[in-house]
């Protein structure tokens, strides 16, 4: 259906027209869905050099193929070509859209995430910092943008042994999402099982039991009983009781 698509609008409309580029984009996007990383690349490359040209380069269509390019150097462990994209977006949303733009704030963030796969931690907490600070004075404090990005704060915090620090960052996304997306969403059962984790790192027991039996119950509603994620909350809960010194659970 997609190359089915492509097909008409390059005849119709012509190779650079936004409506091709839209077709070359999702086609691309399902190039990564089908983990054929060679025709992804070529398609949000193919997208990207037409959309800066039709569009420009700050523009948010243009910065999302930005991302989705690199979304196919990640999944081939290319890391460094991920944060030459990264730097060279941010300095584009910088320049023509301004430090607090929506687009700016989300190509801070995935500059950030990226900063830390690579186990760049300082880099990373800088820009999770700088994040949710400027996503509260633009889209407020509880909006599900800023959450994640402290969400994303509290997993630096505490990569780098910061437990305190992480738990109050924990705290305030979890409180967030229950409010603004409620108890049973995925991701704040994903902030559950974070904050868990965390506090079986700090030796709280039964504060990380409770999170993790928190968790899995809503895991085994929303995913099932043997979906990846639930079996981790099992996990979990396996390595707390080993703790505790139940070894018949």
């Amino acid at each position: 259906m997609y190359k089915r698509t492509l097909a008409g609008y390059e005849k119709a409309l012509g190779a650079d027209h936004t409506s091709t580029l839209n077709a070359v984009n999702n086609l691309g996007l399902l190039y990564i869905e089908q983990r054929k990383l060679d025709e992804a690349e070529q398609m949000h490359q193919r997208a990207l050099t037409g959309r800066e040209k039709a569009l420009g380069t700050a523009h948010r269509s243009t910065l999302d193929t930005v991302h989705n390019l690199g979304n196919v150097y990640f999944a081939r462990g290319e890391l460094d070509a991920v944060e030459a994209l990264y730097q060279g977006a941010l300095a584009w949303c910088e320049k023509s859209l301004g430090m607090d733009h929506a687009s700016t704030l989300e190509t801070v963030n995935n500059l950030g995430n990226l900063y830390h796969e690579k186990g760049k931690l300082d880099e990373a907490e800088q820009l999770h910092q700088r994040a949710p600070a400027d996503k509260e004075k633009t889209i407020g404090m509880n909006h599900t943008s800023t959450l994640d990005t402290v969400n994303n704060l509290a997993i630096t915090f505490h990569d780098q042994g910061k437990l305190a620090e992480a738990e109050q960052k924990y705290k305030r996304a979890l409180a967030g999402k229950e409010q603004t997306i409620g108890i049973d969403h995925s991701l704040t059962v994903n902030t559950i099982n974070n904050l868990g984790v965390l506090y079986c790192d700090q030796g709280k027991l039964d504060e990380a039991m409770q999170m993790h039996k928190r968790a899995l119950a809503r895991r085994e509603i929303l995913l099932g009983l043997d979906h990846r994620l639930t079996l981790e909350s099992v996990n979990n809960l396996g390595i707390i009781h080993v703790k505790q010194g139940e070894l018949d659970e």
